[in-house]
């Protein structure tokens, strides 16, 4: 009589129990193995997640100036308002805008002179004008789009053509020593 050097197992529980179970977990992580650098692929790569944000020194703008940068593929207007374009901004009826929108909603509390929108027209696409000295500011001094003539106002807001909504405003912040970062 031979006697079993093997423990004895619970009713029910076999050896081929185990090993199916070992070979599901094994192939389990096989297929995570192989299938994390195809899935990690997909993210961005540094390059992109560089462009994701931008950083720019505002302290040689000058007041009444403004600057064109480009952010995501996108031009990025930044202008330093004066005093008449900040009260301008802010004197215009809610009633006379087409995308009603108040100027202080549109600029960042105790920094209302700094004005930062996607220059972008939110009709088809355009560029508008008004960036640069000679340009043509459009009805209301800000930016007009002369290609299907929607006018924007100090604050960016459209007030005449056919451009539904106001310029976009991108999520920024201020930083330390005269820095904004968008993005």
């Amino acid at each position: 009589m031979v006697k079993s050097t093997t423990a004895p197992h619970a009713p029910g529980e076999t050896r081929r129990d185990f090993l199916v179970l070992a070979t599901a977990a094994a192939a389990a992580f096989g297929v995570g193995a192989v299938a994390w650098p195809f899935i990690d692929s997909m993210n961005p790569a540094a390059d992109v997640l560089a462009l994701g944000t931008v950083k720019i020194d505002l302290s040689k703008i000058e007041v009444g100036q403004s600057i064109t940068i480009k952010w995501r593929g996108k031009p990025v207007f930044i202008r330093r308002r004066t005093k008449a374009e900040i009260e301008q901004a802010s004197a215009v009826p809610l009633d006379d805008l087409k995308d009603p929108q108040k100027d202080s909603d549109r600029v960042k509390e105790g920094k209302a002179e700094w004005l930062v929108m996607v220059g972008v027209c939110t009709h088809l696409g355009c560029i508008p004008k008004g960036q640069r000295t000679g340009d043509e500011k459009g009805e209301f001094g800000g930016w007009f789009c002369p290609c299907h003539g929607s006018h924007y106002d100090t604050s960016g807001r459209i007030r005449r053509g056919p451009a539904p909504t106001n310029l976009e405003v991108p999520t920024y912040e201020f930083l330390p020593k005269n820095i904004i970062k968008i993005g």
